[in-house]
């Protein structure tokens, strides 16, 4: 299982070029805000359509500007998790993580919802509003709804980021967690360093839209590609 990104997309004076690939991995998207790494996530999930590039799974191409092909985002195979979430107020636990799989079978639906609801312990909760329920457990609530169609991989843009810290380094460990338990690809964004650090098999480094380094932990620190690189992961060690 993998995951192959090439996008180009002007904007609003930005300009954004990148190109990427990740196998069976938890792959990090990390760079100060605006260097494009949301962005490349809504052109992933269809949200936005790139000027021109391929965006390309094992098994299927979503997008080729060259071929003509586009699939529109609720026929792509990816869970996405939002920096806020994106819970329905008005919809109980329960309807939330079926709105997830809208061209699933009712009966098949159910199961996976309760097979879900059992893997991220949200029993008791089915019928409660994200009102009613804490942080974390809106939290997974997200995860759930973004894993109930069983995706090829999961994209998380942010979705840490307004917790405090406590309940985030928690959910870290529930990612950890999850990647083990579902085995698909994974990509993070994030702009904390730490967050990579403790999660990264593999960091991409965004950079005025652009990717100025791709590799490990390890070479990122030991072997920055540039000075930008350098002064990127040293001031957020710092």
């Amino acid at each position: 299982m993998g995951l192959s990104v090439r996008l180009k997309k002007k904007v609003n004076g930005f300009s954004l070029n990148v190109a990427w690939e990740i196998g069976d991995e938890l792959a990090v998207l990390f760079g100060y805000s605006g260097s494009g790494k949301s962005m490349t996530m809504k052109m992933i999930t269809g949200l936005m359509s790139p000027d021109e590039g391929i965006v390309r799974s094992d098994s299927k191409t979503y997008f080729d500007s060259a071929a003509g092909i586009d699939t529109p985002p609720q026929a792509r195979t990816f869970g996405y998790v939002f920096q806020d979430l994106a819970l329905f107020p008005h919809m109980t636990v329960m309807k939330n993580i079926l709105f997830g799989a809208p061209a699933v079978p009712k009966h098949e639906k159910l199961s996976r919802a309760q097979e879900m609801i059992e893997a991220f312990k949200l029993i008791g909760l089915e019928n409660r509003y994200p009102s009613e329920i804490s942080g974390g457990q809106k939290q997974r609530v997200a995860f759930a709804r973004a894993l109930i169609r069983h995706p090829e991989v999961l994209l998380l843009d942010e979705p840490f980021s307004s917790l405090d810290n406590p309940l985030r380094i928690e959910m870290r460990r529930f990612l950890q967690e999850v990647k083990k338990r579902f085995s698909i690809p994974v990509v993070l964004v994030t702009h904390d360093f730490d967050e990579a650090a403790f999660l990264a098999q593999k960091i991409i480094v965004y950079s005025h839209g652009n990717v100025a380094q791709v590799g490990s932990l390890e070479q990122v620190i030991d072997q920055p590609a540039s000075h930008e690189v350098q002064m990127l992961v040293n001031v957020k060690m710092t």
